[in-house]
């Protein structure tokens, strides 16, 4: 897979802000766009800004929503019994332990999000149930995720496994090679694991639109990096992906529409707001 790890920046847990009712976080904002109640003023003044230059603000985020489920359930119903969810979010509707165990009780999942109000939600809310439990780790640090004692307890790394990273590639810079990270990830699981991803794009969205968002990611705990099909596509090297649609060839495509009913009905400006796809290890 792409990234060899050249002229990068190691990653420095330190770095981490703490939690800030005066600073906005993904995490909050992401709670927002989707109607939750977990955000702060200062997190919907933020959302509102972005809202005013790009209408389908909260479109784009079910629209994200849904393919996660989406994806999650596809990989369920191919066998896979374990998942990781990295930048999991704050807790919401159908989440990714509620949507796979509905097809495998057994199904295990482990949380992670470096953003310790999450994992405080997610401990609270979540965990307590069989086979769930939620971690405090980066994407940016893979060892903080592949080496936790409670991860490690869960996950069976000689078993196919889920790699659930939605939403979350995009608040990492080039300068820490996104792309490294996701197969220094995969690269811990045997054949027959997947990985879905979606990623923020300024492909087709109005410049105004996407300035609008980095500009306020700008001010929050994350900064945000749109990227274009090319590079999304690039995350999924050394992976076969799946096709969006039946009938349809493998491609990396918009969140709205991998794995949806109606593909017309499913195609927006917010769908058109992230790609997205699935791949599995040959």
């Amino acid at each position: 897979m792409a990234g060899d790890g050249r002229n990068t920046v190691p990653w420095n847990p330190g770095r981490r802000p703490p939690v800030s009712a005066i600073t906005p976080s993904p995490a909050r904002l992401y709670d927002y766009y989707l109607g939750g109640k977990d955000n702060f003023a200062a997190d919907r003044a933020a959302a509102e800004e972005i809202r005013k230059a790009f209408p389908a603000l909260s479109d784009a985020a079910w629209a994200n929503r849904g393919f996660h489920g989406r994806a999650a359930a596809w990989m369920a119903r191919r066998g896979i019994r374990q998942f990781i969810d990295v930048g999991s979010g704050l807790p919401t509707m159908d989440n990714t332990h509620q949507v796979v165990q509905r097809i495998a009780a057994d199904a295990k999942v482990v949380y992670a999000d470096n953003d310790r109000q999450v994992v405080c939600h997610a401990r609270a809310l979540l965990v307590g149930g069989p086979n769930v439990t939620a971690i405090d780790a980066d994407v940016r640090d893979p060892d903080s995720i592949l080496g936790n004692t409670e991860l490690r307890e869960l996950i069976d790394f000689s078993e196919p496994g889920g790699l659930l990273a939605t939403a979350v590639l995009h608040f990492v810079s080039d300068a820490h090679d996104p792309w490294a990270l996701v197969a220094r990830l995969m690269a811990a699981l045997p054949p027959g694991s997947c990985l879905a991803l979606s990623h923020v794009t300024a492909d087709g969205i109005p410049p105004h639109a996407v300035q609008a968002g980095i500009d306020v990611y700008e001010q929050a705990t994350e900064k945000i990096y749109p990227r274009g099909r090319a590079e999304v596509e690039r995350f999924f090297d050394g992976l076969e992906l799946a096709p969006p649609q039946p009938g349809r060839p493998p491609a990396v495509t918009y969140v709205g529409e991998w794995g949806c009913d109606d593909p017309k009905l499913a195609d927006s400006d917010g769908s058109r707001a992230l790609y997205c796809g699935v791949g599995h290890l040959r």
